[in-house]
């Protein structure tokens, strides 16, 4: 049967363009102190090399005071990437900062905003709020179900899964050098020896979950600790691990 010109059109594209979205870590820099910035992310890196090393990296700098000068700012750049961090855009910043950013190869990012409100006219809020009976009152539980993604097969070394808006479940284990992420709770049924990352859009109710805890490093909502860190008396035991404030609890189950 013969193509048709459209479908061998078609079949010579190289290349599809679609919309995706991505978790990005972002350094908020909240003094003009590059030294200062520097000695602080080079602690961090030094806790968990594995997670940093050609890690992107986006920078806000809405913090910053408006006369910092371009030219700091390009400078700094270079020395984050000299750790092997990739910085790849820029946050906020005045339109000279952004300017600079462009320079030094860096794309300028748009912060989310929430759709705007329409407006209400007030009369018609006051006559509705007499007219409506009562509402029924909604039950304190609810029953919506929680999307969850689950991996029956080990995660190896190297591996990355990330489940995006829902749970993680991971039937077996999770060798060292492989990271696990979620957006809700992750729960390890198996050994957890890599990185385990819950909450990664902020969620601070998350929990980790694991039967048997030896893992480099664990985070919720971007508050971790490294292996160095944990109490050796929780090794290989059955852990839970949340946010108490803006502390990481590790507990024995």
């Amino acid at each position: 049967m013969p193509v048709k010109p459209n479908e061998q059109l078609k079949s010579t594209h190289v290349i599809e363009l679609k919309a995706g979205a991505f978790t990005l870590p972002v350094l908020r820099l909240l003094k003009n102190q590059p030294e200062g910035i520097l000695r602080e992310l080079q602690e961090k890196v030094d806790q968990a090399p594995g997670m940093f090393q050609n890690a992107p990296l986006a920078l806000d700098i809405s913090s910053l005071p408006n006369d910092v000068e371009p030219s700091d700012l390009s400078a700094l750049v270079k020395q984050i990437a000299s750790m092997g961090i990739k910085p790849i855009g820029v946050r906020g910043g005045t339109a000279d900062q952004q300017r600079s950013a462009r320079h030094a190869g860096l794309a300028v990012l748009s912060e989310s905003r929430p759709e705007p409100k329409p407006a209400v006219d007030l009369e018609t809020v006051k006559a509705t709020a007499v007219e409506q009976p009562a509402a029924t009152p909604s039950p304190s539980v609810s029953t919506e179900a929680v999307a969850s993604r689950l991996v029956a097969l080990p995660v190896r070394s190297g591996q990355r899964i990330y489940a995006r808006d829902a749970d993680l479940i991971i039937l077996s284990t999770v060798s060292a050098g492989a990271e696990i992420m979620a957006d809700g709770n992750i729960h390890v049924y198996g050994t957890l020896r890599g990185r385990a990352l819950a909450g990664v859009k902020g969620n601070l109710k998350t929990r980790i979950f694991c039967s048997d805890l030896q893992a480099e490093l664990v985070s919720i909502s971007g508050q971790y600790q490294v292996s160095d860190g944990i109490d050796n008396a929780l090794s290989g035991k059955p852990v839970q691990i949340y946010l108490s404030g803006e502390s990481l609890v590790i507990e024995e189950l």
